[in-house]
């Protein structure tokens, strides 16, 4: 008998469970290119990416989407990094979510202030197998 030929199961039913939902990063960026790059080499890695150009949209993004990590720039329009980790720490549903600041200046001393809202500093320009490490070491201990 040609297995295309095979009748289907009588009950219907499927084998195989589902599978979870991946899990999804809100990368907030304002550098276009640094964003596209960034969003490609995360989405390489199995990860959902949500983008935002600057903290007010990565706001919006966080209260209406399932988050389960945050990817954010320091510096950006609007509002910084640091304001966008403090906006997240003080919402009891986006209180526990990693966040991993991106940084250009490497001896910023406004950043010590914000190490208990942050998990993790990267210094740009970002090394993507630094970063997906990052991401995945922060993941991996909720």
């Amino acid at each position: 008998m040609n297995p295309e030929n095979s009748p289907a199961p009588a009950d219907g039913a499927k084998s195989a469970e589902p599978s979870p939902p991946p899990i999804s990063v809100l990368l907030v960026e304002d550098d276009r290119s640094v964003r596209r790059y960034l969003e490609v080499t995360l989405q390489r890695a199995g990860y959902q990416v949500i983008t935002a150009g600057d903290g007010l949209a990565a706001m919006r993004c966080a209260l209406t989407t399932r988050v389960d990590a945050v990817i954010t720039d320091a510096v950006m329009p609007e509002m910084t990094g640091q304001q966008l980790a403090r906006f997240l720490r003080n919402n009891p549903k986006l209180a526990k979510l990693p966040i991993i600041l991106l940084t250009g200046q490497e001896n910023d001393k406004r950043l010590g202030a914000d190490k208990m809202l942050i998990d993790a500093f990267l210094h740009k320009p970002i090394n993507s197998e630094e970063l997906k490490k990052c991401l995945a070491r922060l993941l991996n201990s909720l």
